[in-house]
């Protein structure tokens, strides 16, 4: 996952340039790089804080890891890049940990394998905390004292942003499992519950506008001051067709829409795999949505069961939903680019709150020519194979694994959504996910040719 928020487009996280997956701005005091090293980590304790050890324990899915793992890997992280070549005679808390916490780096060595995370009973949740508690002591020190060099400071910062994307995977893996429990228990209690409404789409819901724009030869990409991963780059100029983006995200009510019309049971709707999945699946409406005994759509969330709200934006669908949604409205999804030159141009107040919400948002009111929602509610699907830009070059060692070895079978979701911590959103941010994936914070954003 490329997850997975920020105060202002491409604005400078504690960053200085960084060539380990991630590319940032100049040298900051190292105090205030102690203060942002525990700031992220502490958030991440607090989004584990109304969990018991139980709940961390369980995996509730291949595709998931247990919360437990989560807070050990993002510390291994620090650990196995930034204390153990940076840090002059530290020990390692635990030989074993690289074998249990390493996720992916083929470089770094063996690991216990993704399927298995949840057999990882030992070292116990307090352990773990206390690994943390180690690990944090460590890194910290060395940030006030300045005794880090450029590259460990580079790759303090992409754990950072690291972290921040397992903050999200966190809140996505607990509501999975949360929601399979038999008594779909709350993650946290909501401070309100979302407005009723009809199932028409219209309670609530602001009509969808369009935005045009006419395209060109356009450049793309990061470059510049501020931290992004390295797959956001090189900038680079595409050729952008004239072409017109929905100027809000498609609502459960319009899904709702999409049920009525038998659109679960239209093979030509469909894409060849994405129909085989429906099928295998036996999918008939988003991730989350049960029918209560009166036949009202109910979907679980970070708070427990609630009733769809035709108002809010659709969260919860794959790829192929998103795709069989825009063909059943003559429409399509919109390119990776297509978004980007779209926000970029004409911009979008959204930002994430900094607390996870249960569900996303209701539709705000329009402003004529500008986008709404693009960020702090849900990813959106894009048309668009997640693959390298132009001249991109992953780095060396371990951390070029990052984001380059997943360039096959996945497609890119743009913004960011109610679960993206703040600090790590931007414009040219490429989350990807595989197209049969329902368990992110996904949505849909609809396009035509002009």
């Amino acid at each position: 996952m490329g997850t997975t928020s920020e105060p202002s487009t491409d604005a400078p996280v504690a960053g200085r340039e960084s060539r380990a997956g991630g590319q940032g701005s100049p040298t900051v005091p190292p105090t205030a790089d102690a203060a942002r090293f525990c700031e992220v980590r502490s958030h991440t304790e607090s989004l584990a804080a109304p969990l018991s050890p139980e709940d961390q324990v369980v995996q509730s899915m291949t595709d998931a890891s247990p919360v437990k793992w989560h807070r050990a890997h993002t510390t291994w992280f620090f650990e196995e890049f930034v204390l153990g070549p940076g840090v002059a005679g530290y020990q390692v808390v635990d030989p074993s940990y690289r074998f249990l916490f390493n996720s992916y780096y083929e470089a770094v060595g063996a690991r216990q394998p993704r399927p298995r995370r949840g057999m990882i009973t030992r070292p116990s949740v307090d352990e773990v905390g206390e690994f943390r508690r180690r690990v944090d002591g460590a890194v910290a020190s060395a940030l006030e004292a300045g005794a880090l060099g450029a590259d460990a400071l580079e790759l303090v910062e992409l754990g950072l942003h690291h972290e921040q994307q397992h903050q999200e995977l966190l809140l996505m893996d607990v509501k999975h499992l949360l929601w399979q429990n038999p008594l779909r228990p709350a993650y946290r209690a909501a401070a309100a519950a979302p407005p009723p409404g009809g199932t028409d789409g219209s309670a609530g819901s602001p009509p969808q506008g369009w935005v045009a724009l006419e395209g060109g030869i356009l450049p793309v990409g990061h470059e510049g001051p501020g931290f992004a991963y390295d797959n956001e780059g090189p900038r680079h100029d595409e050729l952008v067709r004239p072409f017109r983006l929905a100027d809000r995200l498609v609502t459960n009510g319009e899904w709702l829409e999409f049920l009525a019309d038998d659109g679960y049971r239209r093979p030509e709707l469909w894409l060849s795999d994405g129909w085989a999945t429906v099928q295998a699946e036996g999918w008939d409406a988003p991730l989350y949505w049960d029918q209560d005994e009166d036949g009202a759509w109910q979907a679980f969330t970070l708070s427990g069961m609630q009733p769809v709200d035709p108002s809010a934006p659709v969260v919860h669908v794959s790829g192929y939903e998103a795709d069989a949604y825009a063909r059943w409205r003559g429409l399509r999804l919109p390119t990776e680019v297509e978004w980007e030159v779209a926000v970029a141009a004409l911009g979008s107040e959204d930002r994430s709150t900094g607390e996870p919400a249960p569900h996303p948002r209701t539709v705000p009111a329009a402003e004529p020519g500008r986008l709404r929602q693009a960020f702090g509610e849900v990813w959106q699907w894009t048309a668009s194979q997640y693959t390298a830009y132009p001249g991109f070059r992953p780095a060396e060692g371990a951390v070029g694994e990052y984001n380059g070895k997943f360039m096959c079978d996945q497609h890119v979701l743009r913004g960011s959504c109610c679960a993206t911590p703040p600090g790590h959103e931007r414009v040219t941010y490429r989350n990807f996910f595989p197209a049969r994936s329902r368990w992110a914070f996904s949505g849909v954003r609809v396009a035509d040719d002009a």
